[in-house]
C-alpha cells in the first residue's frame, strides 16, 4: 500500500484538478439554477470526518429547500424538490466536491464521508472506514448506493480499505459512470436518501 498511496494522491490531484477546471462552465450553470430554484446559499457546506476522523468542510450544491416549519418544510422528503432530485440522481450536486479532492480532504474513490455525529455509533470494525481518505464515490456506492443497508455499506467500505488498489479504483470509477447513467440506488426504500444511522444491528 505504501507505493499505492502517493500514486493515488497524484491521480487525485491531476484528474480531480482537470475535472474541476473542465466542469467550471457546467458548475456555473448549475449554480445559477440552484439560486433560481432553491435560493441562497447555492452551496451546501457541512463538517464531515475524513481520514483518521479529522473533520473537514464538505462542499456540494444544495439540493433541498431551507427548513421552514411554517411552510411545512421539515423533513428531507418535504424539503426535496424535483430539481434537487435531478441533481442528486445525476450526481451534478457533487461537482464542487472536486475542490475537496484537490485540497486533499477527499479522494476520487473511497468510503463516502458521513455525519460527524455518527462517529460514536460505529463498531470498531466499521471505524476502519476512516483509515483512508473518503471518496466522491466508493465500493459501497457501486454495490447498491443508498439501496444497501447501513451494515452492508460499512462492510463494503472496510472491504475497500483492505483491497484498495489502482485497478480497483479504476473499476469503481467506471462502474460509477454506468450507475449514474442508469440512476440506480439513489434512495433507500421509503426515504429520499437514507434513514439516519443510529447504531449497527450487529452490536
Amino acid at each position: 500500500m505504501r507505493a499505492y498511496d502517493p500514486v493515488k494522491r497524484a491521480v487525485d490531484v491531476v484528474v480531480g484538478g482537470v475535472a474541476l477546471v473542465l466542469s467550471l462552465p457546467l458548475q456555473v450553470v448549475v449554480a445559477v439554477l440552484v439560486r433560481l430554484k432553491l435560493g441562497s446559499p447555492v452551496l451546501f457546506r457541512q463538517p464531515r470526518p475524513g481520514k483518521d476522523e479529522r473533520v473537514f468542510e464538505l462542499v456540494k450544491f444544495r439540493t433541498m429547500l431551507e427548513t421552514d416549519s411554517a411552510r411545512g418544510l421539515v423533513t428531507d422528503e418535504q424539503r426535496m424538490t424535483p430539481f434537487g432530485s435531478f441533481l442528486r440522481s445525476t450526481s451534478l450536486d457533487e461537482l464542487p466536491t472536486l475542490w475537496n479532492v484537490v485540497r486533499g480532504d477527499m479522494s476520487l474513490v473511497g468510503p463516502r464521508p458521513l455525519l460527524v455525529r455518527y462517529l460514536d455509533r460505529y463498531t470498531a470494525e466499521q471505524r476502519r472506514r476512516h483509515d483512508v481518505r473518503p471518496g466522491v464515490t466508493g465500493l459501497a456506492q457501486v454495490s447498491g448506493r443508498n439501496a444497501l443497508t447501513w451494515d452492508a455499506k460499512f462492510a463494503k467500505d472496510v472491504e475497500y480499505v483492505d483491497r484498495r488498489s489502482l485497478r480497483l479504483d479504476a473499476s469503481i470509477i467506471a462502474r460509477t459512470v454506468a450507475q449514474v447513467l442508469r440512476r440506480d440506488g439513489i434512495s433507500a426504500d421509503g426515504d429520499v436518501t437514507m434513514p439516519e444511522f443510529m447504531r449497527s444491528t450487529n452490536d
